[in-house]
């Protein structure tokens, strides 16, 4: 995976792997239309022998058998769905993704067997995707697979390849989500990444967030434009590391959501100043609930010992988990304080970010006697 990269080098990547898009690619194209395939058939009435099908030779649940059958009210050939199961059966699908394909798409059952399903699973496989792999990536979302393998999948394949450098990373990639299959990556993720690195942003920054929000970098062009002239007028340096979750952040609300936003941060007591000081140094905190940052901001205040202003210094404080880290580690603070054990708490970083085992270490150990059992079941001070 490349650490730092110019726009003309990650243009001349691509171009570098253009041969992946046409690795065992025929020159016939082929894709799932589901559509055509039902006005072809016949109407089949819903019997017990397609509910024998998922129940008794594929072992399916009464209730994902229900739900299919029910779904499946034209059948031109009942042989037709349990060739496709055995055929996944076959290739490694359990139990638990066929049902949960099926429900989901359960319109794949009356695609052709042998010219629609076959050859995408051939070509991810000469592509060196093992079966595992096949399966995860389709059980995410099997509707890619109606798309045309030369037109959409090969060319988003080759697209993701050269992007991420290896047939390995793009599995990874589209085991978190097969979103990727189901754009037009040239006219989405390819523009939206050459403009992200045109505004300074590296490719290492883009690839480390690209698994966990993917819709972001498949938004139309346009849109990414108008989010980022949003995040220069905001005042967000494009220079600095949060630029492109600044970025991100505007893409992922509307404006009406952002203004509302922007209001409970003032009902909570935060000055112009201080809500765009939260959103400089961390903007990923503008998409926590409002429910959570107040209970946090009313909890931290509680103590006495933080104020506004050390929430407004560490914005990260209001996306803590109060059960899990707050309230436990406050009370052991508290405890720790009334037997004259500590003379100053500690500062609000070492509250939120400090490791189980280092706050265990460091707060608890030393006082076992002296603070009992005060919440040990929990992580937060038990340093398990």
């Amino acid at each position: 995976m490349p650490v730092l990269m110019s726009r003309r080098s990650f243009i001349s990547l691509l171009q570098r792997n253009s041969e992946f898009l046409f690795k065992s690619r025929s020159h016939v194209s082929f894709s799932l239309d589901f559509s055509t395939s039902a006005k072809k058939q016949q109407p089949f009435p819903t019997t017990p022998t397609v509910s024998q099908l998922f129940l008794q030779k594929h072992d399916f649940s009464p209730q994902a058998a229900a739900q299919i059958t029910s779904a499946l009210t034209r059948v031109k050939n009942p042989e037709n769905p349990n060739s496709v199961l055995s055929f996944l059966k076959e290739n490694g699908f359990s139990k638990t993704q066929l049902e949960k394909i099926m429900i989901y798409r359960p319109q794949i059952l009356v695609a052709s067997l042998e010219n629609n399903i076959k050859p995408k699973f051939k070509f991810f496989q000469d592509l060196g995707f093992s079966a595992s792999e096949i399966s995860v990536i389709i059980s995410k979302d099997p509707w890619f697979l109606k798309n045309s393998l030369n037109n959409r999948l090969a060319p988003s394949l080759a697209v993701l390849k050269g992007i991420l450098g290896s047939k390995e990373e793009v599995a990874n990639l589209l085991k978190h989500s097969s979103w990727f299959l189901t754009r037009d990556l040239e006219k989405t993720l390819v523009p939206n990444i050459e403009f992200l690195m045109s505004c300074g942003v590296q490719l290492n920054q883009i690839l480390k967030i690209i698994h966990s929000f993917p819709r972001f970098f498949l938004i139309k062009p346009e849109i990414m434009r108008k989010c980022a002239d949003k995040a220069d007028r905001i005042g967000v340096d494009r220079s600095s590391g949060m630029y492109l979750h600044a970025v991100r952040v505007i893409a992922s609300m509307s404006e009406e959501t952002w203004e509302l936003k922007l209001q409970s941060f003032r009902n909570m007591g935060f000055s112009e100043k201080d809500i765009l000081s939260i959103y400089k140094k961390s903007p990923q905190v503008f998409v926590v609930s409002i429910e959570k940052m107040k209970k946090i901001k009313e909890l931290l205040l509680a103590t006495g010992k933080y104020d506004i202003s050390c929430i407004v210094n560490r914005p990260q404080a209001l996306s803590t988990s109060v059960e899990k880290r707050y309230r436990p580690r406050l009370q052991v603070l508290n405890v720790l304080e009334s037997k004259n054990l500590i003379k100053k708490w500690p500062n609000l970083g070492v509250v939120y970010l400090m490791p189980d085992e280092k706050f265990h270490e460091k707060f608890v150990a030393p006082y076992i006697n002296e603070i009992g059992q005060v919440n040990m079941a929990t992580s937060a001070v038990s340093g398990k």
